[in-house]
């Protein structure tokens, strides 16, 4: 194969499956991991991918801005029902205590709440939150500050405030990207910070996230990949994104 072919073939390949690593590449073309680079770094100069740590994305796979909540809501809807089914099976005892990130995926997680399973939970969601205050076995702890109209997420000081005091059993954070080389990452620096603070004040962080969020990176990183225990997405995550987050010490279930 010549290398315009090759680097032809590659465009294509990243393009169809979101992202591809370095190594993946030199397999699958049989060339070196020096040529892969070189071959990628053409196509970078060309606009059609973007080089991102160990490997490459489609160009329009580093995003600074998010769609609505309702736009979020109707994609990969199946996947993300299965998602939150399983994550259930994550909820401590009862007695415990439970972050629940703002996120149509965690959002999913409600109607699956066990009734018989009395728990805390923290959420900066309206709507989780409304629904989660109609329970009288659960004891909520609703999040104080600005309201984000896109995500319907509290964000600001006041959530940071009290975020930094608690610490709780178990936290299902959402994410719009995550990679090896820029862990999980979302468009927004305010629900970043937000993101952040859940994470460092869970015992045990569980993603929730389908298969189209692997891969990808947003503007602002919010935790690195050895910060997550457990990533819950759907079956048409590649075997590859899958042995690398094993490699980083993250359980990943497929629902």
């Amino acid at each position: 194969m010549y290398a315009e072919e090759r680097q032809q073939a590659i465009g294509t390949m990243v393009s169809q499956r979101g992202r591809m690593s370095v190594a993946a590449l030199s397999e699958t073309f049989g060339v070196t991991t020096e040529t892969v680079r070189r071959d990628l770094a053409f196509l970078e100069r060309i606009g059609q991918i973007r080089r991102v740590h160990g490997g490459a994305v489609p160009t329009g796979s580093l995003h600074v801005t998010e769609p609505g909540m309702a736009e979020r809501d109707q994609t990969r809807a199946q996947q993300k029902d299965r998602i939150a089914r399983c994550a259930v099976t994550y909820l401590p005892p009862t007695g415990g205590s439970v972050i629940f990130d703002a996120g149509t995926t965690t959002g999913r997680m409600i109607p699956e709440l066990p009734t018989e399973n009395d728990f805390t939970a923290v959420t900066n969601s309206v709507p989780i939150g409304a629904r989660l205050a109609s329970m009288n076995s659960i004891s909520l702890i609703l999040l104080g500050g600005r309201v984000r109209g896109v995500t319907q997420a509290v964000v600001g000081e006041d959530a940071l405030r009290l975020l930094s005091t608690l610490r709780v059993d178990v936290a299902f954070i959402g994410t719009n990207a995550i990679s090896v080389g820029h862990g999980l990452s979302t468009p927004d620096s305010e629900e970043a910070a937000v993101k952040r603070a859940m994470v460092k004040a869970a015992n045990h962080v569980v993603v929730v996230a389908d298969s189209t969020k692997v891969g990808r990176e947003h503007l602002i990183s919010f935790a690195p990949l050895d910060s997550i225990d457990v990533l819950i997405t759907d079956e048409e995550i590649s075997p590859s994104d899958t042995s690398e987050f094993h490699d980083h010490g993250i359980e990943v279930v497929i629902a």
